[in-house]
């Protein structure tokens, strides 16, 4: 959702290029640290700020139709930087669970990332795709019509905020966060 708004924000062009490589790299730095266990983040609180990274993008969407000048919109690539840390905190979720070996650890975390950036090009691809399909079939559409992604983005990105967020009390928050001054790497 969160690269579907991007899409939706800065329109494509190479300006959402580097925008969805400014979050992949950003991601690609907390997930690695994450990964080698650097930084250690409880899942449900990093969920559920994810999720309320995409209701911030969404309603950047909305400002932006409104004809509201924003950052985000002048530069996306700093807003997608700032919250791929985030994001990639979230990867490593998925990946430490996974109970890589020691030694597969830099392969895997460098084909994830590597599989992240292609997914994402290939979901922009066939985005851009449908957009340019139901631009060729040139139907009349009311004017609103243009603010049913953004709301349904943040729609869908609120529920998951607070289905994230009523897993985990605020205690939790504090003593589980922490950050390691040497790796705990998942042994063979």
């Amino acid at each position: 959702m969160f690269v579907l708004a991007l899409i939706i924000l800065t329109r494509g062009g190479w300006k959402l290029v580097k925008t969805v490589t400014a979050f992949t790299m950003s991601h690609s730095v907390t997930l690695t640290a994450a990964t080698l266990g650097f930084v250690h983040v409880p899942q449900r609180p990093v969920e559920a700020v994810i999720a309320l990274s995409i209701v911030f993008v969404a309603t950047e969407i909305v400002k932006v139709r409104r004809g509201i000048k924003s950052i985000t919109a002048s530069a996306p690539w700093m807003v997608a930087f700032s919250f791929g840390l985030i994001h990639g905190l979230g990867f490593a979720g998925g990946l430490s669970d996974a109970g890589l070996p020691v030694f597969h650890i830099p392969t895997a975390l460098l084909f994830f990332s590597l599989g992240v950036e292609s997914g994402h090009f290939l979901f922009i691809g066939v985005v851009l795709s449908l957009i340019a399909l139901a631009r060729r079939a040139n139907l009349p559409a009311p004017q609103w019509a243009e603010l049913v992604p953004p709301y349904a983005i943040g729609a869908v990105a609120m529920f998951w905020f607070f289905s994230a967020s009523r897993f985990f009390r605020l205690d939790q928050i504090r003593t589980d966060t922490t950050i390691k001054s040497t790796p705990n790497l998942v042994s063979s």
